[in-house]
């Protein structure tokens, strides 16, 4: 049930990241672009968690995936909001 849990939450952030690569090749805003790539990261940290063996969450790797994803999701909120972000 787990690993179905897992691939469903993957299929989720891989799904959203091609929407939001869509309206970042409509539109051409880096804040779609930001986002795209923090879903796909968290897409890609959701599939390694399901082909590991140990299938726990505690290991560091995991951590600096999310945290380059946030990061990125933090960074496209901040650069809309500053103004620094000339394309939308």
């Amino acid at each position: 049930m787990n690993d179905m849990l897992v691939g469903a939450i993957a299929m989720g952030s891989l799904v959203a990241s091609l929407f939001f690569l869509r309206f970042w090749r409509t539109s051409g805003d880096r804040f779609f672009l930001y986002f795209s790539l923090a879903f796909f990261l968290e897409a890609i940290s959701r599939v390694l968690l399901g082909f590991s063996a140990s299938k726990s969450e505690d290991m560091p790797l995991y951590y600096l995936i999310r945290l380059v994803a946030y990061g990125l999701i933090l960074l496209a909120i901040i650069r809309k909001n500053s103004g620094r972000d000339k394309s939308g």
